[in-house]
């Protein structure tokens, strides 16, 4: 497959898309930037051993799914008393949000770590900024984005000053009335989080694309001083998903819990990784991802905690689980430890396997039919995630939607 950029995507392009939006001569500088390092940058890394990569990036087809002059969706977005919650664009257009908006974009993700980070910085067209002012608690924050496209490229920002809160839902999937699409689509998330000191921010998504739908999201925190950043991040849907959920624990007493939920059947491919990097004295990190796959769905999992020689009195643990369902469906997991400072309690795992035969017959044995005891033990198998949701309604959808693909 071709590897080449679309020939809609240049400076005309690009320039168009800041000039429909009146935005301001250092974003446009921002795009153009990421436009020009765009051919020279490399896909985002995925686990290889020899002779083989788990996840081919390269053979997107850009040609057949990006079409960036015709971006369009559904956007709900939900707040509450006391803080602001706007579209990118309008943000733009606020004094006092345009300064923040300026001063953080690019802060937590670098436009151009990638080439897909860079795609998406040059083209995106939607987004919603979140700025919760000091001492506010907010709970009830929703972003609910519905592709009507064949492309799609996003932006969320969200700040907390100090002594701050909040909780946000995002919901991501593809509108009944989308426009047909017969090579794909393509969808380009990027989350940056600026956790000020002694915050709490906690961020639940739950993605549910059709599956012609190739996604690419990266989401990342910078946590400061005594603040927490939890992330959910629930996958059921897409033909490709290629996620990167992670969290810089750069304060000193800093802590971080990234929450894992998936669920692949037919041809669905998920690349997931989780990272944290401990920085800040004192820090703690949880990481905990369960997954089922069935039919011939793949899933690979790459699980990295990082400690810093600075890192005094770290904490951090990672677990992984995948259940497989058939014969013909594949999973890996690589978790990882980094430790360069010798006063850190750490500790991985990752296991994969298929439903235990010993449980199935005795539920069989005591009356129910193979199907409804698989169903049964697939579900009980996602309870541990579940607990870890704090979010009634995340934790209520994911419940329901694993519950449907399973009839």
């Amino acid at each position: 497959m071709s590897t080449q950029i679309h020939q809609d995507i240049s400076e005309e392009t690009v320039r168009k898309l800041a000039a429909e939006r009146d935005e301001p001569e250092w974003l446009l500088e921002a795009r153009l930037d990421a436009l020009d390092q765009l051919e020279t940058l490399d896909y985002p890394s995925v686990i290889k051993t020899p002779g083989r990569k788990w996840t081919n990036l390269e053979d997107l087809e850009f040609e057949a799914l990006v079409d960036p002059l015709r971006q369009t969706e559904q956007k709900d977005q939900v707040g509450v008393d006391d803080i602001e919650v706007a579209s990118f664009h309008d943000a733009l257009q606020d004094d006092d949000l345009a300064e923040l908006v300026e001063e953080t974009f690019g802060s937590v993700v670098d436009p151009t770590e990638n080439r897909l980070t860079a795609l998406s910085t040059a083209l995106f067209t939607t987004g919603t900024v979140i700025y919760v002012p000091a001492g506010v608690d907010a709970e009830d924050v929703t972003i609910r984005t519905s592709m009507t496209s064949q492309s799609l490229f996003n932006y969320t920002l969200v700040v907390t000053e100090q002594n701050a809160s909040v909780t946000i839902l995002e919901r991501q999937d593809t509108a009944a009335d989308a426009d047909a699409a017969d090579e794909g689509r393509y969808y380009s998330g990027v989350v940056e989080v600026d956790a000020g000191e002694n915050s709490y921010v906690q961020y639940g998504s739950l993605q549910d694309f059709d599956q012609d739908t190739y996604n690419y999201t990266v989401k990342r925190a910078d946590a400061d001083t005594y603040s927490t950043v939890d992330w959910i991040e629930g996958n059921l849907g897409s033909r490709l998903t290629k996620t990167s959920v992670s969290t810089e624990l750069n304060g000193d007493s800093s802590e971080t819990k990234i929450v894992g939920a998936f669920f692949g059947h037919d041809d669905q491919h998920f690349d997931l990784d989780s990272k944290v990097w401990h920085r800040g004295e004192h820090t703690t990190a949880d990481l905990v991802t369960r997954g089922v796959i069935d039919d011939h769905a793949r899933s690979v999992y790459e699980g990295v905690q990082d400690v810093g020689s600075d890192a005094w009195d770290t904490s951090s643990y990672q677990r992984e689980n995948t259940l497989m369902l058939s014969d013909e469906s594949e999973a890996d997991a690589s978790p990882k430890l980094i430790i360069n400072n010798h006063d850190t309690e750490a500790s991985h795992s990752a296991t994969v396997g298929q439903v235990d035969d010993e449980d199935l017959f005795y539920m069989e044995n005591r009356g129910l039919p193979e199907q409804d005891a698989t169903n049964m033990l697939v579900e009980g198998f996602f309870v541990p995630v579940l607990e870890e949701v704090e979010v009634e309604e995340l934790r209520d959808d994911l419940a329901e939607r694993v519950r449907e693909r399973l009839r």
